[in-house]
């Protein structure tokens, strides 16, 4: 078989799948966008630590380096791309504010709902765009370094996609703690974040210390997440 099946890249393939998981989720009929969430920040963990699985294998050959590079671009795509955008688009289909976006045509002449999916949605294909252009960008730049500095990346230009996994469960928080609806607010991240992606300034790149953090950050929203789902579900 053709690919690259060890311990290197499974991380990926779980990202990979678990993205496929969420968008199932928020995409099935009686699905919910907060299990897509869950399902986000599983990604995020895998994504956090393949990297560095990946680097503990002394003799990888230039073909599983640089296969290992490919997929997790395209897993992160699917995890953080387009899974956050079936989220956004679930919470449409459950937001009490937007119970007419599946009616494509208004049922007035002044009606003027209709501008409400039509401009979320966009923000939506938007984001995936810039996520899919920031994650190609990466690529091709990640192949001249390699070949001129070696080692690892150290500087990041724009921000990362991966950063969907703990920006975005934020805004979950906020709305189980608040009770309030931010499918609105929900968008208007997405809109920055994909500004962000293709914006050109440097970002560091985190050290241990840093990724600690942000695994850190992600498991107390996973657990906040966790207890208030299960608090409102057995009230």
């Amino acid at each position: 078989m053709i690919g690259v099946y060890d311990y290197t890249v499974v991380l990926t393939y779980l990202s990979l799948l678990s993205g496929l998981m969420g968008i199932i989720t928020c995409l099935h009929g009686i699905g919910h966008p907060f299990v897509g969430i869950f399902f986000l920040l599983l990604s995020g963990l895998c994504d956090t630590f393949d990297g560095r699985v990946a680097r503990r294998k002394q003799d990888r050959t230039e073909i599983e380096k640089n296969y290992g590079i490919q997929i997790d671009s395209l897993a992160d795509l699917v995890a953080f791309g387009v899974l956050p955008g079936c989220i956004g688009i679930a919470m449409l289909r459950v937001s009490e504010k937007f119970t007419e976006i599946p009616q494509l045509v208004p049922r007035e002449a002044g009606d003027k709902m209709i501008l409400y999916p039509i401009i979320l949605i966009s923000i939506m294909l938007f984001y995936v765009l810039a996520a899919l252009i920031r994650l190609a960008y990466f690529n091709v730049t990640e192949e001249e370094r390699a070949q001129t500095e070696g080692g690892c990346r150290k500087i990041y230009k724009g921000l990362p996609v991966t950063s969907a996994a703990l920006i975005l469960p934020t805004v979950m928080v906020i709305q189980f703690l608040t009770k309030t609806d931010l499918t609105l607010l929900y968008f208007i991240v997405m809109l920055v974040m994909g500004f962000l992606f293709i914006s050109p300034f440097e970002i560091k790149k985190p050290g241990t210390r840093g990724v600690w953090i942000m695994v850190g950050a992600g498991a107390v929203e996973f657990i906040v997440l966790m207890c208030l789902w299960f608090f409102i579900w057995k009230h």
